[in-house]
């Protein structure tokens, strides 16, 4: 269980770096007062930086999506063929990625009114990256 929850800690840790750096790169568009309306009350309730119970909801759901990915980890690491920790975790994070990922994307693309730029970032960025280097961490973890 511990090894679990380290994984957890591990995945939080990568997606908040690197959620800070994607929002550093497109903060035109959080700012762009086009889009005001598309945010959250959590995230924006009035304009200007999002207030620290953002944070606080940030820190806490990327700890909730490590722990499930690091639960799933163990359960089907056994199943994966790869020669070294960090290819098994490789394979983990883009089967997460083509998982939860891609659909995100489509499904963001699809509803919500958000450009095209914003939603590549999250994709890339938000998603394969951290999908990727989370998987690493979580299997290197729990190896």
């Amino acid at each position: 269980m511990m090894k679990i929850v380290l994984g957890a800690i591990a995945y939080l840790v990568v997606a908040q770096v690197l959620h800070f750096a994607s929002s550093f790169l497109t903060m035109s568009y959080y700012t762009d007062s086009n889009y005001f309306g598309v945010w959250s009350k959590i995230m924006m309730p009035a304009a200007g930086a999002p207030p620290m119970e953002f944070y606080y909801y940030s820190i806490a759901f990327s700890f909730i999506v490590g722990l499930i990915y690091s639960k799933i980890y163990v359960k089907v690491s056994g199943f994966m063929k790869a020669k070294t920790v960090m290819m098994k975790g490789m394979k983990f994070g883009l089967a997460l990625f083509l998982i939860a990922g891609l659909p995100f994307f489509f499904t963001m693309y699809l509803l919500i009114n958000l450009p095209l730029g914003l939603l590549l970032y999250w994709l890339f960025i938000d998603g394969l990256l951290t999908y990727l280097l989370g998987g690493i961490a979580i299997a290197w973890l729990n190896k």
